[in-house]
């Protein structure tokens, strides 16, 4: 749980910084800001997805997977409306703790705190540096996710406020939780080229371009919906695997 302590000590300080500075901006620099995050976001998410694939056989087989995989997850995410879920869980902490003076403000809160536990939780870096500091107490993946998130913060709160602090509450859950089951998940993955966790980087990517495009809002995705994806992806992978599909 190490990593996570310091994931959770360095999106604090940079949501702190952010804030600070976001009050000092005018509006139209903070929507510049965002702006930026969102092309930044797709950026790092399609640098994620060629990096993914670079090193694997059998891609268009890996891509049906994917595709199948965010198609399922969304039907069961829309059914069980996981995004309406955290949007509530965001209101009611905006309402515990922050009770922001008018309805844009809880919306700001409530976006912030949604978009950075989502950005924050979803990412190859999260898988093995959990697993890595769950089973050897290695948490150097994690520190080197926690510099990035720290500054990737700063700039959500900038532009969001404080509402990104309290996504250190998803990443407690998500990615402690990780590093408390590592035992189970050990065999799960040979290495980083492991095609299982090509599959779960790939959809991860796929989420995170869905968030850099409500960032822009040229599309208001249902991120959350698709998290599902995340379980259904590796599981076909395993059982391509086990039937000796080629490049599995």
């Amino acid at each position: 749980m190490t990593g996570t302590l310091i994931n959770v000590i360095t999106v604090l300080l940079g949501t702190a910084v952010g804030v600070v500075l976001g009050n000092r901006l005018p509006q139209r620099v903070r929507e510049t800001v965002l702006d930026g995050l969102g092309l930044s976001t797709i950026a790092y998410a399609v640098l994620s997805l060629v990096d993914a694939m670079s090193q694997q056989q059998n891609v268009p087989a890996k891509f049906i997977v994917v595709l199948l995989a965010a198609l399922a997850g969304g039907v069961i995410g829309e059914w069980v409306n996981i995004d309406a879920a955290l949007h509530r869980l965001g209101g009611w902490l905006e309402r515990r703790f922050a009770r922001s003076a008018d309805a844009a403000g809880a919306v700001r809160f409530v976006r912030g705190y949604v978009a950075a536990s989502l950005v924050f939780c979803v990412g190859p870096m999260t898988i093995l540096g959990s697993i890595h500091d769950g089973l050897r107490g290695d948490f150097t993946l994690l520190s080197i996710k926690s510099a990035l998130d720290g500054f990737a913060a700063l700039a959500f709160a900038a532009s969001l406020g404080v509402g990104v602090g309290f996504s250190v509450i998803t990443i407690v859950l998500f990615q402690g939780g990780l590093s408390l089951s590592a035992g189970l998940l050990q065999n799960a993955f040979s290495g980083p080229s492991d095609p299982v966790l090509a599959i779960l980087s790939a959809i991860g990517a796929l989420l995170i371009i869905g968030i850099g495009l409500s960032l822009l809002e040229i599309k208001r995705v249902r991120v959350a919906n698709f998290l599902p994806a995340l379980l259904i992806g590796p599981l076909a992978a395993v059982g391509l695997r086990a039937l000796g599909v080629a490049g599995f």
